[in-house]
């Protein structure tokens, strides 16, 4: 079995990869899915958040994302404070579902911070994807009605298109010229060839 990592800065264009690899029969790990829904289900978060913030973290049993954004914003320690527990449960998660669909001979891992996190560890092979500054900011302003200064102050907060593609296994070009499509598929065929 193969576990892919599938990761790319706000904007580049992952999302589009993974949908593509599922068409494949490739499933999905979503790290932002499943770490939002275990914010929400975890008792272990729960209870770790509870302790460091108290209770108001929690309305109508949801993890409050604004407050804890506030919280975590330009405060070191509770940053990583949060980054660890919360990783930390999603690794177990995410190990169970591998074991859950070991069936499979390719899995894939949608992590936006996945160097960041330390969940490269956890992959055989990196797809990045990247895409000009200009798309992205294009993209995630049409998606996320964000203005071009929040957007840039993102990717300026993330890892730099360089870095993940030197990290990188296969490196996605998202600039609307190249076919994602055909990218994707010659990056199957070499995985499902080193595999056999």
């Amino acid at each position: 079995m193969t576990i892919l990592g599938v990761t790319g800065g706000i904007g580049s264009g992952k999302s589009i990869v993974c949908k593509y690899l599922s068409l494949h029969n490739i499933p999905i790990y979503d790290a932002d899915i499943e770490a939002k829904r275990l914010n929400n289900t975890s008792p272990v978060i729960r209870q770790e958040l509870i302790i460091r913030f108290g209770k108001s973290i929690y309305i109508n049993n949801e993890l409050d994302r604004k407050q804890l954004a506030s919280l975590i914003f330009n405060n070191k320690e509770n940053l990583q404070f949060v980054n660890q527990l919360i990783h930390t449960e999603l690794a177990k998660h995410f190990l169970n579902w591998i074991e859950d669909n070991k069936r499979h001979s390719i899995l894939a891992l949608d992590a936006a911070v996945l160097f960041e996190s330390g969940f490269d560890k956890y992959v055989d092979k990196i797809i990045t994807v990247i895409a000009p500054i200009d798309i992205r900011i294009n993209r995630v302003s049409k998606r996320d009605n964000l203005s071009p200064q929040q957007i840039e102050a993102r990717i300026n907060s993330q890892i730099s298109d360089e870095e993940r593609s030197k990290l990188s296994d296969f490196v996605v070009v998202n600039d609307n010229y190249e076919s994602i499509i055909n990218q994707t598929n010659i990056i199957i065929k070499k995985i499902t060839q080193s595999a056999l």
